[in-house]
């Protein structure tokens, strides 16, 4: 049935008026299909021997799996997932990423050139729309990350692609930005002016935010491998691709709390959200690779740390980071932990301040700080939420009022947590609780299960 179903998908829409075609898309961003519920996105990209999937699963309750024309094995379709609103209709649209395909033929053991696959969103659901890759493919693991977010403030969605096995060290190309054709960033574009090392992964990960306030985003680019001034020590990269301007952040910056160490991997994860409830967007860095523990052997797992930046008329603020660890939270930091390995922000306790979740996979747990207005985020009544599978929190994702299959709220919808445990193929899922002033999450839940690393990313 979901065969058929992923086949259906990628049909042509007719002229036939149906009940769905007569809805239209209302401008929710999480809302593929245009019924007023939240629906969400969850990627297999080891399925079909690593051709890789996508399960939609629709707040209706119904389920579609989505494949490539054209799969082949060890494509990774579904390596990096992006919703936004990218064509101006309303509804929310998916990108999936193909990190692994090769254009032209397979190299074996070879890194894939990419592409990425657009499905549009319609009443009728995601139906498959263009394919994005490079002019001049080379083993870009190109779709390898994915972010959308309106840079050019017209209203309607730019994507960020990231291409982090790019020649000499990764690269971003910006898709739809007004006037302009696909424009490629890397370390070496004169206005960001970086060194560039091929074992850099600029671009592995990708966010966006409006820091400023001023109601265009900005985009945020990780290189966990980034050897700045140590090998492997990560940075992350805040561009303003209209302004072209680019911001350096390590912990070497100036402001950033912890020290700039090999192989702490700062930027594998980047998540945005407002924390405090000032309007402009706040940034959480993930540094999985941090060592906390004594006697910990080079190259062991870290205990992990997270770094968060606070939003400002000014942008970013370095000069009041907060460092978030196990040390001060629930729990025991241990040197295989990877606090940070995943994060996400949403609104628990609809209170109108972001929380933080973060991923720790090693503890097969997630930890969640709880957003204020005066101050941010908070240690006080922090969770750490426990579930089922040996990576649990490897992935996780944050959505509004899903668990009811309702429609959302008019007032500020309570976001639920969701988790995945990839290497069981499992998707687990906590409701959120309007409890202004304390974060307290429900019963977690098993919501799906799959194969092929299912969960291994959400959209």
């Amino acid at each position: 049935m979901n065969a058929l179903l992923a086949a259906c998908l990628i049909l042509p829409l007719t002229s036939v008026a149906t009940p769905a075609a007569a809805r239209a898309c209302g401008g929710h961003p999480l809302d593929f299909d245009a019924d007023g519920r939240p629906d969400l996105a969850v990627a297999a990209p080891y399925d079909a021997t690593r051709a890789g999937s996508v399960t939609v699963m629709y707040g209706s309750g119904k389920k579609v799996k989505l494949t490539q024309r054209g799969a082949e094995p060890g494509d990774s379709f579904g390596s990096a997932l992006a919703v936004g609103d990218f064509n101006g209709d309303r509804c929310a649209d998916l990108a999936v990423g193909v990190s692994e395909e090769f254009v032209g033929e397979r190299v074996p053991g070879g890194d894939g050139n990419g592409v990425v696959q657009l499905f549009d969103g319609s009443p009728e659901g995601l139906v498959a729309g263009k394919e994005l890759r490079l002019g001049k493919p080379s083993s870009d693991r190109f779709g390898a990350s994915l972010a959308a977010g309106d840079l050019d403030g017209d209203g309607r969605d730019e994507l960020a692609v990231g291409a982090p096995s790019h020649r000499s060290g990764g690269a971003v190309t910006v898709y739809w930005m007004k006037g302009r054709k696909p424009y490629q960033i890397t370390q070496k574009t004169p206005w960001v002016r970086q060194a560039a090392n091929v074992t850099d992964q600029w671009g592995a990960s990708l966010a966006t935010g409006d820091f400023d306030g001023d109601g265009r985003d900005e985009l945020v680019v990780g290189a966990p491998a980034d050897s700045v001034k140590v090998d492997g020590q990560g940075s992350a990269t805040v561009i303003d691709v209209r302004g072209r301007r680019a911001e350096l952040l390590t912990q070497s910056t100036p402001g950033i709390k912890g020290a700039a160490e090999k192989w702490d991997n700062f930027g594998a994860a980047l998540a945005t959200g407002d924390f405090n409830g000032d309007g402009r967007a706040d940034l959480a860095i993930g540094v999985p690779g941090e060592g906390l523990s004594a006697n910990q052997r080079a190259m062991d797992y870290g205990d992990g740390t997270v770094d968060v930046l606070y939003g400002s008329r000014a942008g970013l603020r370095t000069d009041r980071t907060e460092a978030w660890s196990q040390n001060t939270l629930e729990g025991k930091p241990r040197y295989y932990d990877r606090f940070g390995t995943s994060l996400a922000a949403g609104d628990f306790n609809g209170d109108g301040n972001d929380e933080l979740a973060i991923g720790v996979p090693g503890e097969k747990a997630v930890q969640v700080l709880a957003g204020r207005s005066s101050g941010g985020l908070t240690r006080v009544g922090n969770l750490l939420v426990k579930g089922k599978g040996q990576d649990f929190g490897a992935s996780v994702t944050a959505l509004p009022g899903w668990e009811r299959y309702r429609a959302l709220d008019r007032r500020r919808p309570v976001y639920g947590l969701v988790v995945a445990a990839p290497d069981q193929g499992l998707i687990m899922y906590a409701p959120g609780k309007r409890e202004p002033g304390r974060v307290e999450l429900g019963k977690v839940r098993q919501l799906d299960k799959g194969t092929g690393l299912y969960g291994y990313t959400f959209g």
